[in-house]
């Protein structure tokens, strides 16, 4: 008979074996090109190529910004930050950056999110102006204003300050703005007329300062506008459902340019007798308040269409009055589902302030303009269009930029645009 040896391996679960470290060709730095760059053939051949482009582009940008000729930027500082600003008032755009950064540093501390995110970008701009040499006074004024904005936020992290007053105070921040760089209040029209400086006209005002303003009025005042004209589109009164209708579809049928003209002409014909004629940064901020307003209307609009009828119908059933059911349940989910395009519409509408230059306002564009045709450049070689409009690019390149950063956090922070 034969006999069958059957051969029993004993496994010992008690001491496993020890784990093998992975390839180095898989983890780290090296795993990270392999999977990302150089994964098969076709993506190697596009990484190569995309260097060699990349090599071109990026070391012919160097040799130029070495070569290039700064001087006139940075002997024309003042202009690109203040314009025509008299020299001995600019306390005043100092006392204005004073108060923004205070209330940045508060906000930061209070409410944090995208508040936080704005005011260390604040802060960055805040320290490197404070470190280059571009004038003692100018300098200190930045070290003040830091100083204010880290004090700021330490105050509101750790003193409970109501949300009521810090957008109180943010409110009043802007009328305040314009009355401190005019030095009082000059409204003849209506009969008003205080000065605590020499008034400066509007039509000093020019560069970044300038640019800036025009971006926050809009900004400010076109997102009540445009959600008030979102919700009329979608209400039931015909006169007021027809009357947003038009006013949406012809402000955005027509570009800005034109309403800058027209407001340019136009709009002291919509005023009062007796209020005079504003000035052009009256008239500009009007038309671009109103272009901005009518496009946010769309955008918001499509957040409320997002919103399920489930969430009408719970408010209905929640007792709560179409006001509430808006201000606590609709608004809040419609304006976070389109936090993209409002951020977008603000990006466009800061960049869009450079057709101001059009129409008569020394903005930034319209500042580089002027510092290209000073005489004492006409003859450099080659110009100096490209150093200046370089320059300009990325100032606009930095502000626009924080704004997207910021709205990408606010859209982390939410839990919006991830994949559940």
């Amino acid at each position: 008979m034969a006999t069958e040896i059957r051969s029993t391996t004993w496994v010992n679960t008690n001491h496993p074996a020890p784990a093998q470290k992975p390839p180095v060709t898989e983890v780290g730095l090296i795993g990270w090109l392999r999977a990302n760059l150089f994964s098969s053939v076709g993506n190697t051949i596009l990484t190569l190529i995309t260097l060699v482009v990349l090599y071109f582009i990026v070391s012919g940008l160097v040799r130029w910004a070495l070569g290039a000729f700064w001087q006139p930027i940075w002997e024309n500082r003042k202009l690109f930050a203040v314009g025509l600003y008299p020299a001995a008032q600019l306390w005043q755009p100092a006392a204005v950056l004073v108060m923004v950064s205070t209330l940045f540093g508060l906000s930061a501390g209070r409410w944090g999110s995208i508040m936080r995110n704005l005011g260390v970008g604040l802060g960055g701009l805040l320290l490197l102006f404070a470190i280059i040499p571009i004038g003692m006074e100018a300098q200190l004024v930045m070290a003040a204003s830091l100083a204010l904005l880290l004090a700021g936020y330490f105050v509101g992290v750790r003193v409970p300050i109501a949300s009521g007053w810090l957008a109180l105070g943010w409110v009043i921040s802007l009328p305040l703005t314009f009355i401190l760089l005019g030095g009082g209040i000059n409204l003849p029209g209506l009969g008003l007329r205080w000065q605590f400086a020499p008034l400066v006209e509007v039509n000093l005002w020019g560069g970044l300062m300038l640019t800036m303003l025009l971006a926050v009025v809009g900004i400010t005042l076109s997102f009540p506008i445009g959600v008030l004209l979102a919700l009329g589109r979608r209400s039931r009164l015909p006169v007021i459902k027809w009357f947003c209708i038009g006013y949406i579809e012809l402000i955005r049928g027509v570009p800005l340019i034109t309403l800058l003209f027209m407001g340019m002409t136009m709009l002291p014909l919509f005023l009062p007798a007796g209020w005079g004629n504003p000035s052009l940064l009256v008239r500009a901020m009007t038309a671009i308040t109103l272009f901005s307003a009518a496009y946010l209307a769309e955008n918001v609009r499509g957040g409320l269409q997002a919103i399920p009828k489930g969430q009408y119908e719970a408010a209905d059933a929640l007792g709560l009055s179409t006001f509430d059911s808006l201000r606590f349940i609709i608004l809040p989910q419609a304006l976070t589902k389109v936090i993209p395009a409002i951020v977008g519409q603000f990006i466009g509408l800061f960049k869009d302030t450079s057709l101001a230059s059009l129409v008569g306002l020394l903005e930034l564009v319209a500042i580089g303009k002027a510092v290209i045709q000073q005489p004492e450049w006409l003859g450099t070689p080659g110009g100096i269009a490209r150093e200046v409009y370089v320059f300009i690019a990325l100032v606009f390149f930095v502000f626009s930029y924080g704004m997207s950063f910021a709205s990408r956090k606010l859209e982390s922070k939410l839990g919006f645009g991830k994949r559940q």
